[in-house]
């Protein structure tokens, strides 16, 4: 028989615990771990630096029942192998080799360069691409920060498990992006993201569980068809932020306004606020940038207010990925009909309570 033990949470409190067994030092086990994706409600662009340091940042989100895993297997040798089952790739680094970023799993080589490497095996897999809107990228990392951690005996706070993971993809890999995706994976759950350019404030919402049902039985998830990667929307937007363009900047200023409408509307239970806010959010994003919409973008989202949605919006950078919208339930199974006419793939979905969790099993 097998036992299972589970740390829900990156601080791993019980790491060393586990690694015993009567007293004595328990061989190496399989580690996994997996980090929930979110959808943003309102505030997207304003997590994005300048505008944080500048203006200060806030956006409303939410944890849901698509993840990020990982498994890591201890090995004697040094040797370190990573497989990407999205990617399709597998790399090996001998223990001797030095760890250079090459465009080949740059986002694990950083991650372990950050941590310390050792002698394992790693595989990794999310339900969701690259450039989705769904944070992948960043709840990946999340994951992999969070076996490194368990297998280094490193205690740490979601707090520094979401700045590690921010530090890893803006800063060593300089890729384009903001401050609340690596939060939303560690911390799970619903929360009002506060960013001032110096430190990120995570305001967890104690939403009612009734409420959260009758979200997910009105809300519905469309995918495009494809991803915003090589669309650098976030640079037109940082631009025109910089350029104090007046369209982008009532954008970028309605989503915090937006985002403090929508937490009161959930709060106090106005449903039907919180979805026509959705869409209110939506019309302000595109302010932000010309890229953020397309013209499937704009068909899919006419056809689901016509089919009866109340709101809706694109829940990244915009440009593809997937679309998040909000419709009465007898009108739910019309919008998922209007939308997959054209081309778009509906999904239910649910919300996730919980943030990274980690986990080793005895066979």
């Amino acid at each position: 028989m097998s036992t299972l033990e589970v740390v829900h949470g990156p601080r791993f409190r019980s790491a060393r615990a586990r690694r015993r067994i009567h007293g004595e030092r328990a061989a190496p086990r399989p580690i996994h771990a997996k980090a929930p994706l979110r959808v943003s409600f309102a505030g997207g662009g304003t997590d994005v630096p300048p505008f944080p340091a500048q203006e200060g940042g806030l956006v409303l989100s939410a944890a849901i029942n698509r993840y990020a895993y990982g498994a890591l297997a201890p090995r004697s040798d040094g040797v370190i192998g990573v497989e990407s089952l999205d990617l399709g790739l597998s790399v090996e680094h001998p223990s001797e080799d030095e760890l250079v970023f090459d465009g080949r799993l740059d986002l694990v080589t950083a991650a372990i360069r950050k941590l310390g490497r050792g002698g394992f095996d790693l595989f990794l897999h999310s339900t969701a691409p690259p450039g989705s809107g769904l944070g992948s990228s960043s709840s990946l990392v999340v994951t992999m920060i969070g076996l490194l951690c368990e297998y280094h005996r490193l205690a740490l706070t979601d707090y520094e498990i979401a700045e590690l993971a921010y530090s890893v993809e803006r800063e060593d890999l300089g890729i384009a992006g903001g401050l609340q995706d690596q939060y939303a994976a560690a911390f799970g759950g619903f929360n009002l993201i506060e960013m001032d350019g110096e430190k990120v404030v995570v305001n967890p919402l104690r939403i009612p569980d009734d409420v959260i049902c009758e979200l997910e039985h009105n809300m519905l998830l469309c995918y495009t068809g494809r991803t915003r990667q090589g669309d650098h929307i976030i640079d037109d937007q940082r631009a025109r932020f910089r350029a104090g363009e007046a369209g982008a900047l009532e954008g970028l200023r309605m989503q915090k306004r937006l985002a403090l409408e929508m937490k009161d509307a959930l709060l106090r239970r106005r449903l039907n606020d919180f979805g026509s806010l959705l869409g209110e959010a939506w019309e302000f994003k595109k302010r932000m940038s010309p890229r953020i919409t397309t013209d499937f973008i704009d068909e899919a989202y006419t056809a689901a207010l016509a089919a009866g949605a109340l709101g809706g919006k694109v829940t990244g950078a915009g440009g593809g990925g997937y679309m998040l919208f909000f419709c009465p339930f007898q009108r739910k199974h019309r919008v998922a009909e209007a939308l997959t006419r054209r081309g778009g793939v509906v999904a239910e979905f649910e919300f996730a309570p919980r943030g990274l969790a980690t986990w080793s099993v005895d066979a």
